[in-house]
């Protein structure tokens, strides 16, 4: 067991913002950090998506260019929008990251870039040179590389996804009825990032039902409101639609909506189920509207335009997190660089209606209170959380975390002895975990505030989770640069959160695993349908044994170990009935 007091020391590791701080004094090989990271981060954050594929022509040189040669730029392409573009951005413009714009760059200088990218900072920046990832001559190739202007990948509209949608069982020919015994409400949709699959396990018996080919690193999955279908969508930005009701689940329906994409959701509001599917894009920055029975392109928006709050025009505003109001037949769209949340009415598409919320920039993910009227999303890089009244259609609050980067997954709820209920997220740049009260009416003093700070493991925590039947709060750091860290989960229990500072418990869940060789990392707690175990992801290298840990929440003991070798770096669990009820 990790002493709590040892692991708070170890915060001190990841009290940085999740940036690449460009004005920070130089790092040289004399002088190179202590304790800069080992990248664990980089397995995560960078998207290699079909991006890296694509062939673009070098900027117009001008004077004082670095020399590259065509071949060169075309690598060094490659490996910025594969590991490097989730946070910075496709043109650079920063989010997660700081902006590598050529104006910062050249300031700069050579000789900074490309010693700051091979130590990188206890920041987040990964050290990718020292840590192997890039050879020296690589390091020295994306050195010169962010000295010339961003190359502007190809948009990709209608035309290219009619070409890229296929319908591979028509909806007459699918089931009239289910045709397996699959227990669909507790099945869990697990990613498995780097064979590019999703693999469903039987959220009762642990059995693998299939294992289905999807795209890279699948971001998310989400159910229809019916739950009969599951929709994935991986960060190439592949969408995958199963058919869940067939004897083998099976992929019925794909489309590729863009060359990269994170977010997928599906119409909720009662006479609209299964109505609609959107998805959003990383790249180009836009959404588009599908049938929810074919994935058929309907229509595309673009989310280019003004900044909230300065007007001024952002290339890039990327489509981070949608939900889908219970509210109102809406999707809540959460655009990244221009700070704004869309209510996008899916009632008439033809003559569609948004409403814009001025809300903050760098919006990432975030999830519904306990009651699923009122909205939190993350401004990571701001440090705030927007909230909105999803039933009235309006801002309701914006406030400060007190923390460095927050980073909710979908967040958690719990009832407070003292505050009532709260909803909580934790931050990838510190050991903080904020407690928001979320009850204007029963608790109107405590409403839209931090009413609580927690000190988890360490800084590079992802999510958290709770759940209604719960009486636990758990919390994850799997960037944590400490391996000790990484590979365990702090449970608080919620009637100690009375005290002043309330201690946790460490789950020492790769210990727990035994998978081996390699570094895994503990990621994602994801609840059953009934909140009576928590399964945790035991994310090892491709090549490496990775597991799935299953917690009795009760005892907080080992319950279950599920390995198998189809099960390659598990990342994401999305349980059915949790999913599509936004149970958390």
């Amino acid at each position: 067991m990790i002493s709590t007091r040892a692991i708070r020391r170890n915060a001190l590791l990841m009290s940085v913002a999740f940036t690449l701080g460009l004005s920070a004094v130089g790092v040289s090989a004399q002088d190179k950090p202590a304790d800069h990271g080992s990248g664990p981060s980089a397995a995560y954050e960078p998207s290699m998506s079909t991006l890296g594929q694509l062939k673009v022509e070098i900027p117009g040189r001008k004077e004082g260019d670095p020399v590259m040669t065509p071949e060169e730029y075309q690598n060094a392409n490659q490996i910025y929008f594969e590991r490097c573009a989730g946070c910075h951005g496709v043109l650079r413009k920063g989010a997660t990251g700081k902006p590598l714009t050529t104006d910062i760059t050249r300031e700069n200088g050579y000789e900074y870039l490309r010693d700051f990218i091979t130590y990188g900072s206890p920041a987040g920046m990964p050290n990718w040179g020292t840590s192997g990832e890039l050879t020296e001559e690589q390091v020295d190739m994306m050195a010169r590389y962010i000295l010339l202007e961003p190359a502007s990948p190809p948009e990709f509209g209608m035309d290219e996804m009619r070409k890229s949608w296929k319908v591979l069982v028509a909806p007459e020919d699918r089931p009239k009825e289910k045709l397996n015994d699959i227990d669909i409400d507790n099945l869990f949709s697990v990613t498995l990032r780097d064979s590019g699959q999703v693999a469903l396990i039987d959220g009762e018996t642990y059995a693998i039902h299939a294992v289905i080919n999807t795209g890279y690193a699948v971001h998310i999955s989400r159910i229809s409101a019916s739950g009969r279908y599951l929709y994935v969508i991986g960060r190439d930005a592949l969408v995958n639609m199963i058919d869940l009701w067939m004897e083998e689940p099976a992929t019925v329906a794909q489309i590729k909506v863009g060359t990269e994409a994170r977010s997928i959701e599906t119409s909720k509001m009662k006479g609209w189920e299964d109505k609609y599917a959107i998805a959003g894009s990383y790249w180009p920055p836009q959404y588009v509207i599908m049938d929810g029975d074919t994935l058929e392109p309907l229509k595309i928006k673009s989310t280019r335009g003004m900044v909230y709050d300065d007007q001024t025009y952002h290339p890039e505003p990327r489509v981070a997190s949608i939900v889908a109001s219970h509210y109102n037949p809406e999707f809540i769209v959460n655009v990244k660089e221009t700070g704004k949340i869309l209510l996008v009415d899916y009632s008439d598409i033809k003559n569609l209606k948004t409403t814009e919320i001025e809300a903050e920039r760098f919006l990432h993910d975030g999830g519904f209170d306990s009651t699923k009227r009122y909205f939190l999303v993350a401004a990571n890089a701001r440090g705030k959380v927007a909230v909105v009244d999803t039933k009235e259609g309006k801002l309701t609050a914006l406030l400060e975390t007190g923390g460095q980067t927050p980073h909710p997954g979908r967040g958690a709820n719990l009832i407070h002895p003292t505050y009532g209920p709260v909803w909580v997220t934790s931050h990838l740049g510190d050991e903080t975990v904020a407690l928001i009260g979320t009850d204007p009416e029963g608790h109107p003093d405590s409403a839209w505030k931090v009413v609580q700070t927690l000190y988890g493991l360490g800084g590079g925590s992802l999510f958290v989770k709770s759940h209604p039947k719960s009486n636990h709060l758990y919390v994850d750091a799997p960037l944590n640069p400490d391996a000790e860290v990484s590979g365990a989960i702090a449970v608080f229990n919620v009637d100690d959160l009375t005290q002043e500072e309330p201690e946790y418990k460490v789950l020492p869940i790769v210990e727990w695993a035994d998978v081996g060789e390699g570094q895994p990392r503990v990621v994602q707690g994801e609840f059953d349908q009934a909140g009576e175990e928590i399964w945790f992801s035991v994310w090892n290298a491709k090549d490496k044994e990775s597991a799935i840990v299953v917690v009795d929440d009760k005892t907080l003991e080992l319950k279950h170990v599920i390995k198998d070798e189809r099960l390659i770096t598990p990342t994401g669990k999305f349980n059915v009935f949790n999913t599509r009820a936004d149970v958390y």
